[in-house]
């Protein structure tokens, strides 16, 4: 099998889920709790979150979480970017169904900044509050299948995004917090 066709079928796979997840027919509850996990990672969640760690916090190793935060983000916003615009993968909901749930930031998918973002996050806090660990991943796990059962993304962009995102968080906190 030559790449090319490995690529096709990798394609045509990411495809078929997209179509399963994505469904005019999902129960209403469906929509609203994907349009409320799409909402908390446009952001100002993450703005919030740091700054009332850093103020509220006593705890020395905390006051670190902003700065690694902040450093994670210049790591992953220029390998997003340039992935974005690299790859130049249109949206499902612009080649695939007819349109999505909400309007997209821009023209292409691949990768997910949503999840890119999420997933950064998700691993910076996980470190700060290893106890909330699994609460983190499972919040940026529904952000990320948010954009997916949105119309935005297809599988793959999500997946993609998540490694993006968590190999930044883990390079920010390798950089920030001492050993």
């Amino acid at each position: 099998m030559t790449n090319n066709s490995v690529l096709k079928k990798v394609a045509q796979m990411d495809e078929q889920l997209f179509l399963t997840l994505f469904n005019y027919n999902s129960p209403k509850w469906l929509k609203t709790a994907a349009l409320g996990f799409s909402k908390s990672g446009d952001g100002a969640l993450y703005l919030l979150l740091c700054a009332a760690v850093w103020w509220l916090s006593s705890n020395e190793q905390h006051q670190l979480l902003p700065a690694t935060v902040l450093l994670g983000f210049v790591i992953e916003r220029p390998i997003y970017f340039l992935a974005k615009n690299r790859f130049a993968r249109i949206r499902p909901c612009d080649c695939l169904v007819t349109n999505a749930y909400i309007v997209p930031s821009d023209k292409f998918s691949l990768p997910s900044g949503h999840s890119a973002a999420a997933f950064l996050v998700a691993t910076i806090l996980s470190h700060f509050f290893p106890e909330l660990g699994l609460l983190f991943f499972a919040w940026a796990a529904g952000v990320a299948l948010s954009r997916v059962v949105l119309g935005v993304h297809f599988p793959a962009d999500i997946i993609i995004g998540a490694a993006i995102g968590s190999s930044c968080g883990l390079c920010a906190l390798m950089l920030v917090v001492p050993v």
